[in-house]
This record gives C-alpha cells, sequence and structure tokens, in this order.
C-alpha cells in the first residue's frame, strides 16, 4: 500500500522538488501553499490544497477536508515557511510578526491539528535552518527568521517527548538552496533539487527521533 506525505510549502522551491520526487518514488502527496496554484500527477497520486499558516480558520477548513476524506498520514514534512527579514540588521514589527504568525505559530497549530490523523510510527519532518541554532549564531542579521527557526527547533524537541514510542521527529537542516527565498539565494552552492534529494533521503533513512539534521553535510547540528 502506497504511503501518504503531507508536505506544506509544496508549490515551489525545495517544497515543489519534494513533491515530484516523493511522487516518482510511488508516495500518495498531498501538497499544501497559500496559493491556488494545482499540483498535480499523471496517475492521481497527488493532490493540492491551499492552506495559509497565517490564517487559523484556514488550518481549519485543511483539517475537515482531512477528516471528510478520511485521509491517514504517514509523513508529515512542515516545509513552509516565509523569512521577509532574511538579511537585514534590525528586527521590524511587521515582519516580525509575519514571520512568527507562519513560522511558529501557523506551522505549530496546523501540526497539533494533523497529529490524530498521524499513523503509528508516522514521521514528522520540520524543515529547520542552522540559522536555528543557538550554538553555532555568530551574526546579527535576520532576527525574526532566525528566531522562528530556534522556536521551531524547541518544538521539535517537545514533540520528541510527547511521542516517544508513537512517532519519530526531525529537525533538517537543508542548506543553503537556490530558492526564491530571498535574493542572495541566487549563489548558493545547491539546488533545489539537490537539496530535495538529500532530504528526501534522510526520511528514507532509520533516523534517531529527536535529531537535528544538516542534510547537505549528513552529520547533526547543535541545538
Amino acid at each position: 500500500m502506497k504511503k501518504t506525505v503531507l508536505l506544506t510549502g509544496a508549490s515551489k522551491g525545495i517544497g515543489y522538488a519534494l513533491f515530484k520526487l516523493f511522487i516518482e518514488n510511488g508516495y500518495n502527496v498531498i501538497g499544501t501553499s497559500r496559493t491556488e496554484t494545482k499540483l498535480s500527477s499523471t496517475d492521481n497520486s497527488a493532490e493540492h490544497i491551499r492552506l495559509d499558516l497565517a490564517d487559523m480558520e484556514s488550518i481549519k477548513k485543511f483539517e475537515k477536508f482531512i477528516i471528510d476524506s478520511e485521509i491517514k498520514i504517514d509523513i508529515l514534512v512542515n516545509n513552509a515557511a516565509i523569512g521577509p527579514d532574511l538579511n537585514t540588521s534590525l528586527p521590524d514589527e511587521n515582519s516580525f510578526r509575519q514571520t512568527f504568525d507562519t513560522n511558529v505559530t501557523g506551522t505549530v497549530f496546523f501540526t497539533e491539528s494533523m497529529l490524530n490523523h498521524l499513523n503509528e510510527n508516522g514521521k514528522i519532518i520540520n524543515i529547520s535552518s542552522k540559522m536555528g541554532s543557538i550554538a553555532v549564531c555568530q551574526k546579527n542579521d535576520s532576527v525574526a527568521y532566525r528566531m522562528s527557526k530556534t522556536a521551531l527547533n524547541m518544538y521539535s524537541k517537545i514533540l520528541t517527548n510527547r511521542l516517544l514510542g508513537k512517532q519519530s521527529i526531525a529537525t533538517i537542516h537543508p542548506g543553503w538552496v537556490k530558492t526564491e527565498l530571498t535574493e542572495n539565494n541566487i549563489n548558493a552552492p545547491l539546488s533545489k533539487e539537490e537539496s530535495a534529494k538529500n532530504i528526501f533521503e534522510f526520511i528514507q533513512s532509520d533516523y534517531k527521533t529527536g535529531i537535528y539534521w544538516d542534510a547537505p553535510e549528513k552529520i547533526e547540528i547543535e541545538w
């Protein structure tokens, strides 16, 4: 029986590359994004549903879809994130709120709403960033983005403790990737496809629950 993957932020960047990779490897995939972009597959193994993590009503509407469709999830990949303050030096109130609404509040409450629909021995993968690591932080830029990823890391640790023996949790740094998140990413060494392949291979592995993983370097990261 095909396993079912729920992937947020699936319409572009690493998310879209992962979306295609899961389909190519025989998964049923539910991809979400804030846009009305239609993601599909030739064999009907994929579906696109609109979801805005910054909107609690959107999260409730999505859960109703899951309930009404009687869908059980094997792998939840929390990939959706924004970074409007990337490469800026000082926090800005509006972008700070926007970042936390999506990267933290929305992601946390969306995940909580999906837990009852996650199969026993299922996996929750949080796409984070080394920029959220306190241990290795040496810069003062991107305040909201860095803090949001640190908060996501803590949520991963809490979930690991709560779901021990039921589902496995992993936090992944995808590397510096050529995505649309910021203009500087044009200089990144990794393509979206390379990053997605690294993440996909990790998800297939027998990883230790609660791990914080550097996907391109294939090593654990300090929290």
